[in-house]
């Protein structure tokens, strides 16, 4: 057997919903595929009932759902240390039970890594308050190409293997009409899906679990 077909790990994770549209559409592929993944929702969005709902069905299905900010607006990094705070708590306040045990975060910055994601003060906070930072090695950009994105995820996995963290929009209907194309690449070329994180994709875990100050610095 070549290579390319050697078992490798995707983990699947969806980005700014819930959605009415696109949520239940990614719920729906999941469930027939019989796949688990993580929801990082936008604690604003949570206070309209409906959409709660779809969260609350996420999870009752097997999913992580996380906090993606309260608002999703200008990177947490470069806004005010209280603000940046601020957006981090009050989303997980609406989260409540939803969010929890995992308590994972993940900040919004146009799909870069960098500086720009969190601050010294907010990267403090979250690693006093037990939360697990999940950031990403493979960003397809489906929200700007809703009809080729899959061809692009095959490559951008493929380049993070042995193990890549994939980030979708569910916010997105038109891009998650083509999830099932993109799953069905990804399972042709040896992925095992999991919905766990590589350490190279953690820079803050609870000091429960060992967070060391060089860790809590390596958020870029």
């Amino acid at each position: 057997m070549g290579g390319n077909s050697a078992p490798w790990r995707v983990t699947l994770t969806f980005d700014n919903g819930p959605d009415a549209e696109g949520t239940p559409r990614v719920l729906d592929t999941l469930r027939r595929r019989d796949l688990r993944a993580t929801f990082f929702v936008i604690g604003e969005r949570l206070r309209e009932p409906a959409l709660r709902a779809l969260a609350e069905r996420a999870r009752a299905e097997g999913h992580v759902v996380g906090n993606h900010t309260l608002t999703h607006g200008t990177p947490l990094g470069l806004r005010p240390e209280a603000e940046a705070i601020r957006e981090v708590e009050e989303a997980q306040a609406l989260l409540g039970p939803l969010g929890e045990p995992e308590r994972l975060f993940r900040p919004n910055g146009d799909g870069a890594l960098g500086a720009h994601l969190i601050g010294p003060a907010l990267r403090r906070r979250l690693a006093a308050r037990g939360y697990t930072v999940a950031l990403w090695n493979a960003v397809p950009r489906d929200w700007e190409d809703p009809e080729g994105w899959p061809d692009r995820t095959l490559a951008l996995c493929a380049a993070a293997r042995p193990w890549a963290v994939l980030v979708l929009h569910d916010s997105v209907p038109a891009a998650m009409q083509r999830l099932d194309a993109a799953l069905d690449g990804l399972a042709a070329s040896g992925a095992r899906f999991v919905q766990d994180f590589p350490d190279a994709c953690v820079p803050i875990r609870p000091r429960a679990a060992g967070l060391t100050e060089q860790q809590g610095r390596n958020v870029a």
